[in-house]
């Protein structure tokens, strides 16, 4: 299947209550079911004609409670909102329709999501155990969700409204401002609670975020400066979006059984690791097509065990470290093969071993962003729950070989909030001079120089979430960091005392850190997505020449690859920053839809873009099919 682009709908504007006015007088006549600010004391039946003695401000208050011949008058209602419900999904019949006329949100704390409101607080009075209560919005009769990044929440402050997921798409408009940016900022510090499971307090805020990262605790008073103020790229805006830059050249069915992942070369070859062995095809200025060549795992000694689920290339790009989980469901193992491309044998089967030990690895990857290419290359890194290290294949078995001391490589972090357990790794990449990020369960991002594995110069607080997958830019000066809802761009640049520029890598960056950027789907998007689907395998486009800078980001999502123009995302004035609150996201992005779940998807080398394209292709593996992409410089 080709391309496909996000459609959110219609927008929420106050023409549309003239189209219903007459529904909602029939539907409102009976104001004793909806409280007012001016309680008149009064029943309905002081309205009716003989009642000619009723004060006319009495009158007048219910018939503005009603919204009847004031279609410009504002409901004075507590928490009240207009109720909107998308339909048609991003078909072109796609529209937002009326749901409630007047609803009332609640924000509570409860200890379960089903069931009757007994156990509910609205949590001014403390609200009982703190460890089983968490926050809860509740929309009228039809909406009940926890607060949390699931809901996908996405601001609209011009419009005063608020768009979301729970169990269909929904928007809340909100009958004045001051009513929406109360909304907002209560749902920010429930959001803080759920998440942390202390108060929205300043003290708090410090306390898990650190006092260096002001900026994003407060991003209106983040230094942004070192945010590029990049021009307008593609995709202007989000309604601006099409597939006519997004053209398909290749498609093809694996031969190797079901893809398990890409191992995307920047020479001749690129590799699909799949079930029954490794598929070879070409690489091309418009993508990867199949050279009919498999090499079998069965007939080259492969011993793995479970399939394997990375291929990391070496030595010119003529070997393949192949790493197979010790159990299904669980990414650690206890060792790799070694593959010789060049005669489809497994040469060498390795062994994680410390100090006479087994132990196991989570993932590796190369020494740095290029070092694939180098022939005499013999060093990668791996990365375990706790422990980061170097392995080289110089050695008999495969020892540790310690960088910088003679002590252990098992590193403990020790420094910060929130790791009585250990540092809990879960991915990590390498930048063009071979500084290390690792990316954790709690959702900090730590930053290594190649020097020392033993202590990070830079560590980012977590947003909640944990991080699943890292990648960074081959000058070390961004860092993407994949959650399950969003994605969180980090700029790693800072000026230091002398003036100097420097990155996170290689010196403390103070207190003027940026601001990060999240990257997220609308709410029409990640419903259509699926409740199931996270996000995963966030990348930066390929470079590994200094001075070269990535332009696009891709991340996947159920049967969705998502693109995003880099320097759009930079561009501190771009329009989906404007009237938000809190930590900026950006929407504007493609979608290439495939009608399986997606297993990777990857620039190829920058080597491979041409000159009627501003990108490489995008190579994109579901489990039985590969296909490229080319996006051209149409604007």
């Amino acid at each position: 299947m080709g391309g496909s682009h996000s459609r959110e709908g219609l927008d929420l504007s106050d023409s549309s209550d003239d189209e219903v006015e007459e529904e909602e007088e029939e539907q409102y006549d009976d104001v004793s079911d909806h409280p007012t600010s001016s309680s008149s004391g009064t029943d309905r039946k002081t309205l009716t004609p003989t009642s000619i003695s009723a004060s006319l401000d009495e009158v007048d208050a219910k018939l503005k409670a009603l919204k009847l011949k004031y279609p410009s008058q504002s409901p004075d209602l507590p928490n009240a909102v207009k109720l909107y419900l998308h339909i048609g999904g991003n078909t072109p019949k796609a529209k937002w329709i009326v749901s409630e006329k007047i609803a009332f949100y609640s924000l509570v704390k409860t200890c379960k999501m089903d069931g009757g409101d007994e156990d509910e607080d609205d949590g001014e009075g403390g609200g009982g155990s703190g460890s089983q209560l968490f926050w809860v919005l509740k929309v009228g009769s039809k909406i009940r969700a926890r607060v949390s990044t699931e809901m996908q929440i996405k601001m609209f402050g011009e419009q005063r409204r608020v768009d979301f997921v729970c169990k269909g798409v929904w928007a809340m408009k909100f009958f004045r401002d001051g009513d929406y940016r109360s909304f907002v900022t209560r749902f920010q510090d429930c959001l803080f609670e759920n998440v942390y499971g202390l108060k929205a307090t300043e003290e708090n805020k410090v306390k898990v975020y650190g006092k260096d990262f002001i900026g994003w605790l407060k991003p209106e008073v983040a230094d942004d400066s070192m945010w590029e103020d990049a021009e307008e790229g593609l995709w202007k805006s989000p309604q601006a979006r099409s597939t006519n830059d997004l053209m398909e050249e290749f498609e093809e069915a694996a031969t190797n059984g079901g893809i398990q992942s890409l191992a995307l070369g920047a020479l001749d070859n690129s590799f699909l690791v799949g079930d029954s062995g490794v598929q070879v095809v070409k690489n091309f200025s418009h993508g990867i097509h199949g050279k009919g060549v498999h090499v079998k795992f069965d007939s080259g000694g492969y011993k793995g065990g479970a399939t394997p689920k990375k291929g990391l290339l070496m030595k010119a790009e003529t070997n393949m470290l192949l790493m197979s989980p010790l159990k299904d469901g669980k990414p650690h193992a206890t060792g790799l093969h070694q593959l010789d491309i060049e005669t489809g044998k497994i040469v060498t089967e390795w062994k994680f071993e410390k100090d006479g030990t087994d132990i196991t690895m989570r993932d590796v990857t190369n020494d740095a962003k290029g070092s694939q290419l180098d022939p005499s290359q013999s060093t990668f890194l791996g990365l375990d729950d706790n422990r980061l290290c170097q392995w080289d294949m110089r050695e008999k078995r495969g020892m540790v070989q310690n960088i910088t001391t003679a002590s252990s490589p098992v590193l403990h972090w020790t420094q910060g909030h929130q790791f009585s357990r250990g540092t809990n790794f879960q991915c990590f990449a390498t930048t063009g001079d071979g500084s290390i990020v690792v990316g954790s369960l709690d959702g900090k991002i730590r930053l290594y120089s190649r020097t020392s594995m033993r202590q990070a110069k830079t560590a980012f607080p977590g947003l909640g979430s944990p991080i699943t997958h890292v990648d960074v830019t081959y000058d070390g000066k961004w860092i993407l960091g994949t959650a399950d809802t969003f994605l969180i761009l980090i700029c790693t640049s800072f000026t230091d005392k002398d003036g100097k520029t420097k990155t996170g890598f290689s010196g403390r960056m103070g207190n003027k850190i940026p601001a990060p950027r999240l990257l997220k789907l609308t709410p029409v998007d990640s419903h259509m997505a699926g409740v199931d689907n996270k996000f995963h395998g966030g990348q930066f486009s390929w470079v590994t020449e200094n001075g070269k800078q990535e332009r696009h980001l891709v991340a996947t999502v159920g049967k969705f690859s998502v693109i995003w123009n880099f320097q759009q995302v930079k561009n501190s004035s771009h329009e989906c920053y404007q009237n938000q609150q809190g930590l900026k996201s950006c929407y504007c992005y493609k979608i290439v839809l495939k009608d399986e779940s997606i297993v990777e998807s990857r620039f190829m080398h920058d080597k491979f873009a041409v000159s009627d394209s501003p990108e490489a292709p995008l190579v994109v593996a579901t489990p039985l099919k590969v296909s490229s992409f080319s996006i051209s410089n149409k604007r």
